[in-house]
């Protein structure tokens, strides 16, 4: 029919990644094409992706390219199993409801996925929490059930994004 796979679209990746969910019970041998690229090992490549760092020590974790969005949940009524109470509901209003990144699997994740159905996610340079990972799927702070889970908290990374170099101006003396 003349179809294409288009293998950088978000749904392909999420779509990839629920098939090997579903196909291992205990990840040994990942396929290589499930990483993303590290960013430490090649050129940044267009001017508008934006690059997450580690807030503590500044590695290059992912770029935008690797962030898998999600229809957002319900929100708190979707943690009722937990039994929040009626003012934490009502704090939680104007915030950001997710927390999180979730995001493909990138190359320097590797060490930690295999063999295990969960775990946390540690900074490959300083090995500060990130975040976690499972297999089984996590529940994002919007109330979304994402599955497979890889986590990266908002308040750990730091979003740097590229100045066009064109518009770069020098300073007056």
């Amino acid at each position: 029919m003349g179809c294409a796979v288009d293998t950088s679209s978000a749904l392909y990746k999420r779509y990839r990644l629920e098939m090997l969910s579903q196909r291992f019970s205990e990840p040994q041998d990942l396929p290589r094409e499930v990483f993303a690229v590290d960013p430490t090992t090649i050129c940044q490549t267009l001017n508008t992706e934006v690059l997450y760092r580690c807030r503590k020590c500044r590695r290059a974790l992912f770029r935008s390219s690797s962030i898998l969005s999600h229809t957002e949940g319900m929100g708190p009524t979707a943690f009722a199993h937990k039994r929040i109470t009626e003012s934490a509901r009502l704090s939680g209003n104007g915030q950001e409801k997710c927390t999180s990144y979730f995001i493909e699997p990138v190359q320097w994740m590797e060490p930690a996925l295999l063999g295990v159905m969960e775990g946390q996610l540690l900074c490959p340079k300083c090995t500060s929490k990130l975040g976690s990972f499972s297999w089984r799927g996590d529940q994002c702070s919007c109330g979304r059930w994402v599955t497979p889970a890889f986590q990266i908290h908002k308040s750990r990374v730091d979003e740097v994004r590229t100045l066009p170099v064109g518009n770069f101006q020098t300073a007056k003396t």
